[in-house]
């Protein structure tokens, strides 16, 4: 959950405009707070590099793919092949931690 809500924000920043929109950035720090409870929760039964690692991992791959299927952002090959070496580092990580 921790990860989909770093997703969430991540991907929400660009509407706060610099945080000068109070919405936008009101549902972008709400869900930056979810984020790192949820991250701060994972630490608990995860080795912290692990645990960071994987939420990281899971921000970036999934924020660049909403760039790319919400926010109309180009699927040249070479960044679909970076998002999956990210996708795959980061199971690594959760697999043999």
């Amino acid at each position: 959950m921790a990860g989909i809500f770093e997703i969430a924000w991540a991907s929400g920043l660009k509407s706060t405009l610099g945080f000068t929109r109070f919405w936008p950035s009101a549902w972008v720090l709400s869900a930056m707070a979810i984020s790192m409870f949820g991250l701060s929760n994972a630490v608990k039964g995860l080795p912290v590099g692990t645990a960071y690692a994987v939420w990281t991992g899971i921000g970036a791959a999934g924020t660049a793919l909403v760039g790319i299927f919400v926010l109309g952002e180009p699927a040249i090959f070479s960044r679909v092949v970076c998002i999956f070496l990210i996708v795959a580092g980061t199971a690594g990580l959760r697999i043999f931690h």
